[in-house]
């Protein structure tokens, strides 16, 4: 190795061109930094046996075993030999099967690595061709110790294979001298006593006990918690320093008559949170702020006074909403609740108010022209819409406020490009009703401060939940459409969701924000059923349970002015019962709706489940959610299912979806591999970490120099700018 090795040289160069070029393919490890953060998946104990009983077929795994007989053979139909090894792990054991190979290496009583996919031959699990290491202790020291790391490999690179190649970097004579820097400033480790980088590497690929592993990725944890805050906290000040325009209140205007217009009272919360909004859209640093709540906690009373302020100040306000269906219902709201305020300019409109305008996909040239030309001249203050308002060609005369419902929905780059119609940067609020950890509101949603509403408007019935069993208990669901009917029959109206549309073809409906059923579920296979359909589960229904009620569907394959019109008649109650796909999940107000029944309801997200039950009890009676599913009530499924049926808060909910999704789905994109850069991180567990590790770079960006005396940090943030993990803080 005469060349100088850096974090940064290719693996071709360290390993050969032919090891490197594996590694990379396989792996997507390109240079010695990414090898080095490969980290083990497991460590495997010497002595300790695999449990051979709980692979499953189809996994690819590495397991440490026992020879137990090795029986080499001619195969009867075809030429050449077979010869089968039966390994153990004292309770279980299974088969290796090699074809047209002798491997005299394998002996009865030998101890090794075995590597492969686990397949089944006449119900008995086996390996065909896995590779192999023996541990015989005399060849490689390593494999003598007490804890053997077990690597996330593949067919083409074994987790020996990594093994040997991260010694090569870090262990032993010929390891490359000075490699592993320290970016993190030696006051900031002492204060929390975090060992050094080229420590923690070293003891996280080598360590000695289970207790080196948990101080190296404590350490290493640190690292990629504060790269991700000091990168969202640079974006923060960066914005800051742009100045945009202040939007004071101003008394006897569009917001005294909104406050005076609103039926009800404000609760406390909408109250706190005005406050604070009506602040920042005082300050000419621009507003950047994540307001989450509960389902029906009154987000959008809150963005309409802040819109009204704007307004007031003489601005203008977007409000940028997920669905046609979502922004036709805040247009037909915000319009009833401003009245003639709402249609200045028109025979009837107030001279002192504004105009609020809709814009989506599928209007009419004519009114798209003159929502359009409304919005570019100023004459109306508050614009709301869909994906449209993104187009090239819709401008503002003074773009002030944007307010983007359902967060969640969209990407950062979506609510760049409608503040990007500003003239100066405009304040930005952000909205969802899916409520938060304050893990991922610190890291997905670090560039923004955040407001929190919990409190739900008094005089709402609220929401009974039960879990209904079909396959272990039938007349359950019986039970279920008797009651829907006493429901109708006391003059109410009742929703029942299903997954997807029905007949042929992809459905457009189904979830898009990565909110489905955790990963690994029971009965996720490819035999599972295809989930109920609105159409066909419609037809079931007027022909059964429900025959005789008005029956209508509604999801998204329907043309926009069909959608409208049967959310109007449901809105009006010309409907009894709508069932339709998530397209009702946010936003749909409908006071007179008690009954919810979720068909396939295993086939949902913990915190979608609890955004569609929001659409029920928004009036004075009593609601009732039923969650229909085939899953066993003793499964991990039937668990989750009870427990949002048994809590009607959405933050402990929250927190429950965190523990049974991937630590991906959360973030929003893959985290394997350099894409994220959180490998060790976990967003339930390191909550106090990751709080830490804000405060921290808040103070490092807030100091004079800010990272001029930290090259080795200012360079990770960079790197973690400029490649494809960027893309990740994007799009999450």
């Amino acid at each position: 190795m005469t060349t100088r090795i850096t974090m940064d040289t290719p693996l071709d160069r360290v390993l050969g061109a032919k090891t490197g070029a594996a590694v990379e393919e396989s792996l997507g490890l390109r240079t010695v930094r990414d090898l080095l953060r490969h980290y083990p998946r497991r460590y495997a104990r010497r002595g300790e046996m695999a449990k051979l009983g709980e692979l499953q077929v189809g996994d690819r795994v590495t397991v440490l075993a026992k020879v137990n007989t090795v029986n080499t053979r001619r195969m009867r139909n075809r030429p050449g030999t077979m010869t089968e090894v039966t390994v153990t792990d004292g309770a279980n054991s299974m088969q290796l099967v090699f074809f047209n190979q002798r491997h005299n290496k394998l002996k009865p009583g030998d101890e090794g690595l075995f590597a492969g996919t686990v397949g089944q031959y006449k119900n008995a699990k086996q390996f065909a061709h896995p590779d192999f290491h023996l541990l015989t202790g005399d060849d490689d020291e390593d494999w003598a110790r007490a804890l053997i790391p077990i690597y996330p490999a593949t067919k083409d690179v074994s987790s020996w294979v990594l093994q040997r190649s991260i010694k090569l970097l870090v262990h032993g004579p010929a390891a490359p001298q000075g490699l592993i820097v320290d970016p993190m400033p030696a006051e900031l480790r002492a204060r929390h006593g975090l060992m050094p980088l080229d420590e923690a590497i070293r003891t996280i690929h080598r360590p000695d006990s289970m207790d080196d592993v948990e101080r190296a990725a404590h350490r290493l944890k640190w690292d990629e918690a504060l790269v991700l805050q000091l990168t969202l906290g640079a974006r923060r000040r960066a914005a800051a320093l742009e100045p945009g325009v202040a939007r004071p209140r101003k008394t006897g205007g569009l917001l005294d008559a909104v406050d005076a217009a609103l039926p009800f009272t404000l609760t406390e919360g909408q109250q706190a949170v005005g406050e604070e909004l009506a602040a920042e859209l005082s300050d000419q640093e621009p507003m950047h702020r994540l307001l989450q709540g509960e389902v029906g906690a009154g987000k959008t009373v809150v963005a309409l006074r802040a819109m009204a302020q704007v307004v007031d100040a003489g601005g203008q306000a977007a409000l940028l909403a997920p669905t046609e269906v979502l922004a036709a219902q805040h247009f037909r709201g915000i319009s009833a609740l401003l009245g003639p305020l709402g249609r200045a300019g028109e025979l009837d409109g107030d001279p002192d108010g504004t105009r609020v305008v809709l814009m989506t996909g599928s209007q009419k040239a004519a009114a798209r022209r003159e929502a359009r030309a409304a919005a570019a001249d100023g004459s109306a203050g508050i614009v709301i819409g869909t994906h449209a308002l993104l187009q090239e060609g819709v401008e503002f005369a003074d773009l002030g406020l944007v307010v983007v419902d359902e967060q969640h929905r969209f990407g950062v780059e979506q609510r760049d490009a409608l503040r990007a119609k500003g003239n100066r940067p405009p304040h930005v609020l952000v909205m969802t009703a899916t409520p938060i950890p304050r893990t991922v509101a610190m890291t997905v949603y670090g560039d923004l401060e955040t407001s929190v509403l919990r409190q739900v408007p008094s005089g709402r019935g609220g929401v009974a939940s039960s879990v209904v069993p079909a396959a272990e208990k039938p007349n359950w669901l019986d039970r279920a459409w008797v009651r829907l009917r006493e429901e109708v029959a006391a003059g109410r109206q009742a929703y029942v969701v299903c997954p997807r549309i029905g007949e042929d073809g992809a459905d457009p409906d189904e979830p898009e924000s990565g909110d489905g059923a955790p990963s690994g579920d029971e009965g996720a296979g490819e035999d599972r059923r295809p989930p109920k359909a609105v159409l066909e589960v419609a037809d079931e229904l007027a022909g059964g349970p429900l025959a005789g009620l008005r029956l209508d569907v509604l999801h998204g394959r329907l043309a926009p002015e069909e959608k409208d019109a049967r959310m109007r008649a449901f809105a009006a109650g010309e409907i009894d019962v709508l069932v339709a796909t998530t397209v009702v999940e946010v936003g749909v107000d409908v006071p007179n709706a008690t009954v919810m029944v979720v068909m396939d309801a295993d086939r949902f997200g913990v915190s979608q489940l609890h955004q569609l039950r929001g659409r029920v009890a928004r009036g004075k009676h009593q609601g009732l959610c039923l969650l229909v599913t085939e899953a066993p009530t003793e499964s991990s499924t039937g668990y989750r299912l009870a427990a949002v049926a048994g809590t009607s808060d959405g933050f402990e909910l929250a927190r429950l979806d965190l523990e049974t999704r991937r630590e991906g789905d959360i973030l929003g994109a893959a985290q394997s591999g350099s894409r994220s850069g959180v490998k060790l991180l976990s967003l339930l567990e390191d909550e106090e970490l990751i709080a830490a590790a804000r405060a921290e770079a808040q103070v490092l960006l807030e100091s004079d120099r800010g990272l001029a005396d930290h090259p080795g940090l200012a360079a990770e943030v960079a790197a973690l700018a400029t490649d494809e993990r960027a893309e990740w803080l994007e799009k999450a």
